[in-house]
This record gives structure tokens, C-alpha cells and sequence, in this order.
């Protein structure tokens, strides 16, 4: 297994739509992102990364975690699919404003994120306040922020924070059962394919900044 991870990231290092800033110098990456930007954060094998540049063209799609084994098979899939317009970024969340900058990014979407049940890992959730300051920095007037997750506590937790926040905030607390009419809240990663078939309640949340 470990030679195969050791494969998959020698070729992401040769592949031109992933950047890894702590293995390679790409000089300032901020303002080099394109005219419409919109972020998938946490975004695993990039599920959501892909659909959004399918559904997207015009826009620079691109999918940011720091796991490489995982993005390694959305970049994988959009090199076959000749999506064009997907970038990969593998670094951490905490550090999105050292790579893009003030007022660059249109539109985050948070899909299924680790939601830290215990108090002591609030600061960690990233719909947390601290985490909210860094995508007010990158994001335009009007951009948004999107989440999905099956999660009751962080999903009610998340609200609350945005609300008290004075965000305007728009809910969905069962995407399937409430008929929402929105081709890309039906995106389905494998976390959400497999928290169907357990029959959980996916929830959405859109906040204006």
C-alpha cells in the first residue's frame, strides 16, 4: 500500500493542476486563480470538485484538502473526463489565505466535514467562527458558503454560530424529503451514497457574506 501511495504522489507532483505548496515553490498563487473561483474545502476523492466544474465551465473549480492519497483520484478522474478547468490544492484550510487573496474566491462548499462532536474540538469544526473570519478575507461581497451534512449537532451548532454571526442563512433540513429543486445539492460523494443507505437526513445550509 505504501508503494502505491508513494506512485500516486509522484505522479500528482507531475501533474499541472495540483499544487502542493509545502513540497514545491510556486511563487504567489494569490490572484492567479481565475475570474470565478469556487472552493470545495475538505474535498476528499473531489466528488463535489468535479460535478461543480462539469456544472461550471466558466469557472476555476478547485478542491482543497490535505490528504493526497484521497485527492489523488479526483485529479486522477479529471485528467480522464478533460475537465479543464479543476485545480487541486493540497494544503491546510487553516492557510487558505496565504493562497488565495482578499475578495478572490465567489462561492465555498463544505461537504460532509469531520463535525468534531466533542466541545473540546469546536475550534477545529470548520463552520467555526475562526474559520468563518479566514473565508470572510478571500471571499467577494456576496460570495457564499455552502455545507451538506447529515450531522444533526454540527448542522444546528453551524446555524447558530452564523446566525448570532449576523449572517443571512438559508436551511434545508432534508434535502430528499423536502423536494428541493437544486440539481447540485444532489451531488452525492461516497460519505452521503453511504449515509443514505443508513438513512440518515442530509441538511444544507447557504450563508451570504
Amino acid at each position: 500500500m505504501a508503494r502505491k501511495k508513494l506512485k500516486h504522489f509522484e505522479q500528482m507532483r507531475a501533474w499541472d493542476h495540483v499544487f502542493e505548496p509545502t513540497l514545491e515553490d510556486y511563487g504567489d498563487l494569490k490572484g492567479t486563480w481565475g475570474e470565478r473561483v469556487i472552493l470545495e474545502l475538505a474535498c476528499g476523492k473531489g466528488h463535489y470538485t468535479l460535478a461543480l466544474a462539469e456544472r461550471y465551465p466558466d469557472a476555476t473549480v478547485i478542491g482543497v484538502d490535505i490528504k493526497g492519497s484521497r485527492m489523488w483520484h479526483g485529479a486522477g478522474e479529471a485528467l480522464e473526463r478533460g475537465l479543464g478547468n479543476v485545480r487541486f490544492l493540497r494544503c491546510r484550510i487553516e492557510d487558505l489565505a496565504e493562497y488565495f487573496g482578499e475578495a478572490e474566491v465567489e462561492e465555498i462548499w463544505i461537504t460532509f466535514p469531520d463535525p468534531h462532536p466533542r466541545k473540546g474540538k469546536a475550534k477545529k469544526r470548520l463552520t467555526s467562527e475562526r474559520f468563518l473570519e479566514i473565508y470572510k478575507r478571500i471571499l467577494k461581497p456576496g460570495g457564499v458558503v455552502h455545507l451538506k451534512t447529515d450531522d444533526d449537532g454540527l448542522f444546528e451548532w453551524t446555524l447558530d454560530v452564523l446566525l448570532d454571526g449576523g449572517y443571512e442563512v438559508e436551511v434545508v433540513r432534508d434535502v430528499y424529503a423536502e423536494g428541493v429543486d437544486d440539481e447540485l445539492l444532489h451531488i452525492k460523494t461516497d460519505y452521503e451514497s453511504r449515509f443514505l443507505e443508513e438513512g440518515r437526513v442530509i441538511k444544507y445550509l447557504k450563508a451570504d457574506f
